[in-house]
């Protein structure tokens, strides 16, 4: 029994030997990971109003250093918000929606880009989903920033908008972009194995009706829905590009004279991000060295990334 028992001993000790180092290891590898890729998932905040309690969009401001725009799902009436990194909300912006609905249907992105008066900046905001895929168009309303945006507590815009249809049928969509270099606006599509890549000039007539060009198709990786697109931005210098999904952000650097389009084609960089409740809203800081991300929900967390040399 004495050689019995020795011998479980030794055997329990060689196990012990194999295990420390192993856990010592996985140890090593938490912590490396924490200081190396979480450090980069910094909250910079969260909403701290429940009135943006669906937030589907964030673009940052042209004319108001240190303010970002974000807005609410279906389901609210046509206003966005302009807020802090932190969350503190500013001002709530109220604008007049299309005058066959009167009101936003399913607002899903917001940017702010150049528009038609050279010098002055303008908020783009995509009325776009389609969960049904049933509308005969969807809009983007184009408004003009104004620097009282980033200090009242209340405004009032009158947008132009203008109305997209696509030319292969319609669809969902909660992607929108706008390309400050070639001047145009970018849908990228939700749904299925792969996505659209539709766009349009920004150089068009109050409430005009006109079809996109589908500029390409891309393939994510991934399993339905977590592969669905939600967001993209384009930074304000025009040479970086964001897509995410629900589980994954991806990254291009366009390259001089390269339409953004053809830049997606390429392979994208998968950059870190940390999966929220409902991620839909990723958008650049104003120099493009990082970007935020914020989900829906009450007091929803706004993470901060730093964007890749």
């Amino acid at each position: 029994m004495d050689v019995i028992n020795a011998y479980k001993e030794m055997s329990r000790r060689r196990k012990l030997n194999i295990l420390i180092p192993i856990v010592v290891l996985m140890f090593i590898g938490a912590y490396a990971k924490h200081r190396l890729i979480d450090r980069k998932q910094q909250a910079g905040g969260q909403l701290q109003n429940k009135e943006m309690d669906e937030t589907s969009g964030i673009a940052a401001s042209t004319l108001n250093k240190g303010i970002y725009y974000v807005h609410n799902d279906s389901g609210d009436t046509s206003r966005f918000f302009a807020i802090t990194p932190d969350g503190k909300l500013h001002t709530t912006i109220y604008y007049r929606g299309h005058k066959q609905h009167l009101g936003a249907i399913d607002v899903e992105d917001i940017d702010v880009g150049p528009g038609p008066v050279p010098g002055k900046s303008y908020v783009y905001v995509g009325d776009i989903g389609d969960n049904g895929s049933s509308r005969k168009f969807i809009t983007v309303y184009r408004a003009e920033e104004k620097k009282e945006w980033g200090r009242d507590s209340l405004a009032n815009t009158v947008p132009v908008p203008i109305n997209l249809k696509y030319p292969d049928g319609a669809k969902d969509a909660e992607t929108m972009m706008i390309d400050p270099i070639e001047k145009l606006i970018y849908i990228v599509t939700k749904r299925y194995d792969t996505v659209g890549v539709y766009t349009y000039p920004l150089k068009y007539r109050n409430d005009d009706t006109v079809t996109m060009t589908l500029r390409t198709k891309l393939y994510f990786k991934g399993i339905k829905p977590f592969k669905w697109i939600t967001a993209g931005d384009i930074s304000k210098d025009g040479t970086k590009i964001l897509v995410k999904s629900y589980e994954k952000v991806y990254y291009w650097q366009r390259q001089p004279n390269e339409p953004a389009w053809r830049a997606m084609q390429r392979p994208p960089r998968e950059l870190p991000y940390k999966q929220e409740k409902q991620g839909e809203a990723i958008g650049f800081t104003p120099d493009g060295k990082g970007y935020y991300t914020t989900s829906e929900g009450v007091f929803a967390p706004i993470y901060y990334y730093e964007t890749p040399n």
